[in-house]
């Protein structure tokens, strides 16, 4: 099988820059959603349409990124 209606875009979430990208496969709709730097994917998600695959993804991202500590660095 081969992905279609493939979207792909950035965004920021509570100051956080991350990436979204959305594709459809077979009847299901995926959405994964990893951070800019390093690129690593922490949220997935699936739907019958893009947007409740977006919706729940997003979720999920806003749910673990506000679990995560953030510490200063110096300059």
């Amino acid at each position: 099988m081969k992905a279609e209606d493939y979207t792909e875009r950035s965004e920021t979430i509570d100051t956080w820059p991350v990436h979204i990208v959305t594709y459809r496969i077979g009847g299901m709709y995926y959405c994964t959603i990893d951070n800019v730097d390093p690129g690593a994917r922490f949220a997935r998600a699936e739907g019958a349409t893009s947007d409740e695959a977006e919706r729940a993804a997003l979720e999920k991202a806003r749910k673990y990124l506000r679990q995560t500590r953030r510490f200063p660095t110096a300059t």
